[in-house]
């Protein structure tokens, strides 16, 4: 298909991770992007690609992931998305879709990312219609702590102590530009942060050592010296995935979305 017969569409996706293996095309399992080229492909009636602006582990929702396709000339925008969410199964949505120009790339074209965390602080977060979207702990968590370990957070750092073994050598360091700990309503309390970009589990990590400080596990401080690569010090064991959403991809002014400041951060669903 050359470029005169197709147009790239960028939409933002959310979906509830539970039952995918991830969001990452696989032979075996279901995926987001699976269930995207799959349905993709029915509406196009020939295969379809999904670029993404990044991968979501097992069990991680997003509130804001960005993706984009190259679609036959004939499909508009708010036509594909229609097409989309009448074929996409119930924890896929496609919340916004427009056309963007023919070099966006989701995830190389991104400035920055943000995450939320959840922590149920309340017995009632182990309820059903909670727990598949937050970790139910179930006790409070001294917030005061976990304000301070969050302002160490901020700005340029190697990330390696807070990173899954094994991953790729590209590099450790990153930029957050905001960390912080504010309620979730009655149930609890989430993490907001944003970065230049992650390494594989950080997020994870990083809320792990910060509860584990806030129930008095560990002593205040060291989120900080694990930054500093202190000898003899390791983190938490990460905290599940169930909590994670990946709620928004920003990109320079004027690529995609449109109208926003070039932002596209929504807000973890209110449950």
């Amino acid at each position: 298909m050359s470029e005169q017969e197709r147009r790239r569409i960028a939409f933002t996706v959310q979906y509830d991770g539970g039952p995918y293996h991830g969001w990452q095309l696989q032979r075996e399992h279901r995926s987001v992007q699976g269930e995207l080229e799959g349905v993709l492909t029915k509406v196009f009636a020939g295969p379809a690609r999904v670029l993404g602006s990044g991968r979501t582990d097992r069990g991680v929702h997003a509130t804001g992931q960005v993706a984009a396709v190259d679609a036959p000339v004939r499909w508009t925008a708010a036509e594909l998305r229609r097409a989309m969410n009448a074929l996409l199964p119930q924890e896929v949505w496609i919340a916004r879709a427009e056309e963007v120009d023919a070099k966006f790339h989701p995830r190389y074209g991104a400035v920055s990312r943000s995450y939320a965390y959840r922590i149920g602080v309340l017995e009632t977060a182990s309820s059903p219609f909670h727990r598949r979207w937050c970790w139910p702990v179930g006790k409070e968590v001294d917030e005061e702590k976990l304000r301070g370990e969050a302002a160490s957070v901020v700005g340029e750092h190697s990330f390696a102590a807070f990173a899954k073994a094994g991953q790729e050598k590209r590099g450790d360091r990153c930029v957050v530009t905001e960390a912080e700990w504010q309620r979730w309503g009655d149930l609890g309390i989430e993490f907001s942060i944003t970065a230049n970009r992650f390494l594989h589990h950080m997020v994870r990590y990083l809320v792990g050592t910060m509860v584990e400080i806030g129930l008095g596990r560990r002593p205040e401080g060291d989120t900080g010296r694990l930054l500093e690569a202190e000898l003899g010090l390791t983190t938490s064991p990460p905290a599940p995935p169930e909590g994670l959403f990946l709620t928004g991809v920003r990109y320079p002014e004027g690529t995609y979305p449109t109208g926003d400041g070039g932002g596209g951060r929504l807000k973890a669903i209110q449950l």
